[in-house]
């Protein structure tokens, strides 16, 4: 505000919410890009009407992320302040309003408006006053609020809130926090809680790892070209420990496996790598959290290998040959859960297609053929099997290329008129992109018969594909060098999964990207 010159100030939105005896005020960021417009609207009688026109307040403030932060940072704090209590039901008035954002809220907190069981009877607050709109109504209001400390709360918000901004709002944290407050115990003196903890959990106690790994692969089956894999993946871990305990995890292998960490959790202090391993120390966050981000090569044979190759016999026929091995060389604990083949042809529509796979079953959607080898639930483990799949493929004709092929040698007039009626659809209100792409499309060369699959594009197929029970890239946790302190009886369990990213087939018999590697010194 600028009250030295007059009238020349203006108030930018601001969040209220009451909650039981309390009032939460936030205050919302002062967003530059549309701060112009809502000097526009304040110079309004009305503020801009409630029909979705641009210009009005709901528009405004739908757009304005720190406006949506706002009443999410409320209804954090009203909900820990209040505790795990019932909600009154909130109605939404039928009469005239703003509309938008605002009806849309409160319509929200009506619906998912559900009680809950506590310990003890406390305060049920009252409506929330985020929005003028919806009208509170509650059989019988029970005396007290719940007491809360304020230095714990302000901990919480600093940590969860640094400088005004959300960076930790786990739904999970939150409700543990209005079940049982910030604290189970009392710290000790020596001891200073985290902000990524602010309430000691109390419970069973143990702590879970899971290893997640995504495959990506270039398969070529080319003696010029050669193969490429590489594996991305997160160690995530759930310590569901009471207090404030260090846990220590050794990684071994590294160096063997050629994993090379990204990134840690902030909470995790790393010892320097040695020879072949490296120590991880860190005091748990609540829930579930991602301990650290690593990336290696496919230290054992791809799960999915093989070729696939794809020729057009005529202009809408093409013939096509799988040849795969599945799960060679993997044994058990290894268990591929499912493995499908997509074959996508983003240009054609498929009218049929004729073979039988050797396994499995096929099916086809408009614009491709899915071969589905291991079924859910028909898990493949301690062997491994080939599958073969020769069969054709029919296109419908290309009678829509053809005529916007037809239409693309008019004459500069026609041009000129599809220019206008491309200015009338902006002043109508199209989106600039789809007349963008419009326009792309009317200057695409017709396509030729040598690469009738993408368009001038490269075909292939696509592998999607789960297997648990192990990794790829090597890298193992052994829950029994696991070392927590103070020593508590925690068991440590640990689970393993690889998943398909982009894992492709390149067509043989088609061209296919690829980039000359650098020779090594």
């Amino acid at each position: 505000m600028d009250k030295e010159e007059g009238d020349g100030f203006m108030l930018w939105p601001v969040v209220l919410q009451k909650r039981g005896g309390y009032y939460v005020l936030v205050l919302p960021l002062v967003d530059p890009q549309p701060f112009r417009a809502y000097e526009n609207l304040l110079k309004r009688s009305d503020c801009g009407s409630s029909a979705k026109e641009n210009g009005n307040l709901s528009s405004i403030l739908f757009n304005l992320p720190c406006i949506t932060g706002a009443f999410m940072v409320a209804h954090v704090v009203g909900d820990i302040i209040t505790g795990d209590i019932a909600e009154p039901e909130v109605i939404v008035s039928s009469g005239p309003s703003v509309g938008g954002l605002l009806d849309s809220l409160t319509g929200s907190i009506g619906i998912s408006a559900r009680a809950k069981p506590i310990a003890a009877p406390v305060a049920a607050p009252t409506a929330s006053l985020s929005s003028p709109v919806g009208a509170a109504q509650s059989d019988s209001l029970k005396g007290g609020v719940r007491p809360f400390d304020k230095d714990l709360l302000r901990n919480f918000i600093i940590g969860a809130m640094p400088f005004g901004t959300p960076q930790d709002l786990n739904y999970a944290n939150v409700t543990s926090i209005r079940t049982t407050g910030f604290s189970g115990d009392p710290l000790p003196i020596d001891q200073k809680q985290p902000a990524w903890k602010p309430y000691l959990y109390k419970g069973r106690q143990r702590i879970l790892f899971s290893s997640l790994e995504t495959i990506n692969a270039a398969l070529y089956d080319r003696d010029d070209v050669p193969d490429f894999l590489s594996v991305s993946g997160q160690v995530t871990c759930r310590a569901e420990l009471e207090g404030l305990p260090d846990v220590s995890l050794p990684l071994t292998g590294l160096k063997t496996a050629h994993v090379e960490v990204s990134s840690f959790h902030h909470c995790v202090q790393a010892s320097e790598p040695t020879a072949n391993k490296q120590t991880l120390v860190f005091q748990p966050p609540l829930g579930n959290f991602v301990l650290m981000h690593y990336q290696a090569p496919c230290n054992i044979a791809p799960p999915v290998k093989g070729f696939y190759q794809l020729s057009m016999v005529s202009e809408n026929e093409g013939a096509f040959l799988f040849k795969l091995t599945l799960m060679e060389g993997y044994k058990s604990p290894f268990i591929m859960d499912f493995c499908m083949i997509t074959m996508p042809f983003p240009r054609r529509r498929v009218a049929s297609y004729d073979g039988n796979p050797s396994i499995g079953t096929v099916s086809m959607t408009e614009h491709s053929i899915e071969w589905r080898i291991v079924s859910s639930g028909r898990g493949l483990s301690g062997r491994s099997i080939e599958a073969t799949f020769p069969g054709t493929v029919k296109f419908l004709p290309r009678t829509v290329q053809r005529i916007n092929s037809s239409f693309r040698s008019v004459s500069s007039t026609g041009y000129t008129e599809d220019s206008d009626s491309e200015q009338d659809n902006v002043k109508n209100g199209a989106s600039l992109d789809d007349c963008i792409m419009e326009k792309i499309n009317k200057d695409l060369q017709a396509v030729d018969l040598e690469e009738p699959l993408s368009w001038q594009a490269y075909n292939y197929a696509k592998v999607s594909f789960k297997i648990t029970g192990g990794t790829l890239s090597g890298l193992t946790i052994d829950t029994k060098s696991v070392n927590i302190y103070p020593s508590v009886k925690a068991p440590a369990e640990y689970s393993m999964q690889a998943s398909s990213g982009d894992y492709i087939l390149w067509n043989t018999l088609g061209k296919c990207p690829t980039a000359a590697l650098p020779r090594e010194l």
